[in-house]
């Protein structure tokens, strides 16, 4: 669940953490209803004390924001480009929690991408395995099986696990593995999920466009799946 991160992102970094998280789904309540919302995406932020040193504050407080908001990449299926842009040593950096100071890998990524004339950017890792999108997390499909990165050099999102619950509920099997630069040019299809992204198609990675259509593959089974659950269409488990 996304308030468990919060609290363990904010103990990875030594950012103190007091709120439960009834107390936090209570004000997320409160924040919709003020607002008149039903849908919409909602951001906490935790912000320490006005310490100016290198050194952890011993105090910190929580905003949060809410607003509508469709689908982060737009409907559409997307151009991706293999960035220059590599994601932070996991020795170095808190890659597995979600801190802000990470975002600015993420936005020079997107931004190199964009100028390009792409959607999005794909992250390979300080070993020159690919590892994630700005934002999100890859999937590719390959003779029938889903394989993604494995956890140690990426962002782990909430929705990455719902993707291999789904496809556990579907009989896909996912293996985990580390994935070349040629192994997405040659895979039959593949897609990004995120919390605000959701689940996405990419229609082409570089100058490779893939050959299987979309609506075919398994990536669109698993979107088809995933959107009846955050619909509530479906009485199944799902983490979001």
């Amino acid at each position: 669940m996304h308030f468990d991160r919060l609290k363990r992102s904010c103990e990875a970094v030594n950012i103190p953490y007091r709120w439960s998280n009834r107390e936090l789904i209570d004000i997320c309540y409160e924040l919709l209803a003020n607002n008149n919302l039903r849908e919409a995406y909602i951001r906490p932020l935790v912000l320490t004390g006005s310490n100016m040193h290198l050194t952890s504050s011993t105090e910190a407080s929580i905003m949060m924001a809410a607003w509508e908001w469709g689908p982060y990449l737009g409907q559409n299926l997307l151009k991706v480009c293999i960035s220059d842009i590599k994601r932070p040593n996991p020795k170095s950096f808190k890659i597995d929690s979600k801190i802000s100071g990470q975002y600015v890998n993420s936005i020079l990524a997107t931004t190199e991408a964009i100028r390009k004339g792409y959607d999005e950017a794909l992250m390979l890792d300080h070993e020159g395995y690919v590892a994630q999108a700005s934002s999100e997390n890859i999937f590719i499909e390959k003779d029938f099986k889903i394989y993604t990165p494995p956890a140690k050099n990426i962002f782990p999102g909430i929705t990455r696990q719902t993707v291999k619950n789904i496809c556990k509920k579907l009989n896909f099997e996912v293996i985990e593995k580390q994935l070349t630069v040629e192994d997405i040019y040659t895979a039959d299809s593949a897609f990004l999920c995120g919390t605000a992204a959701e689940i996405i198609g990419i229609k082409q990675v570089d100058d490779v466009i893939y050959k299987e259509a979309w609506e075919h593959s398994i990536g669109a089974s698993i979107q088809r799946r995933y959107k009846n659950l955050v619909l509530e269409n479906e009485n199944y488990e799902v983490i979001i």
